[in-house]
């Protein structure tokens, strides 16, 4: 039997990496239900303290998700999960934002220009990449 699975990526911040992911990849930020949370509020499941404010918006403090536009059908689903501990170590999985050569530069201009950090260039025969990493230290590689 297959399975689906989603991405889990730990932020001290999860919205606004939620947001930055979003923009890198063209994807959507899943839309939190400021009903729902209220209702989960009124009847005891959650607290004004599992809750926070972005961008005007009630949403849960501890994690959002982006998915990509064309649905799940498409690509998995990126989830961005509240943790207390500041990341400390090179990541032991990462991602690649696949662009093309030719965009390869422009991108990663404007994802530093962002607040990504430029780590690495690679080469492999003809293939090149750019190794950054996100606003909270993430690695990831741009193909």
């Amino acid at each position: 039997m297959a399975y689906d699975f989603q991405v889990v990526i730990d932020t001290s911040d999860p919205h606004r990496l939620a947001d930055w992911w979003a923009d890198a990849l063209g994807w959507k930020v899943e839309p939190q239900d400021e009903a729902f949370i209220r209702g989960m509020i009124e009847k005891g499941y959650a607290t004004d303290d599992d809750t926070t404010r972005h961008n005007g918006a009630l949403v849960w403090k501890s994690g959002t998700a982006i998915r990509h536009p064309d649905g799940l059908e498409r690509a998995p689903r990126v989830l961005f999960q509240l943790v207390p501990e500041p990341k400390t170590v090179k990541n032991r999985v990462h991602l690649d934002i696949r662009v093309g050569a030719d965009n390869i530069d422009p991108v990663v201009e404007r994802l530093t220009a962002k607040g990504a950090t430029v780590l690495h260039r690679g080469r492999q025969g003809p293939n090149w990449w750019v190794t950054i990493a996100d606003p909270e230290g993430n690695e990831l590689c741009i193909t």
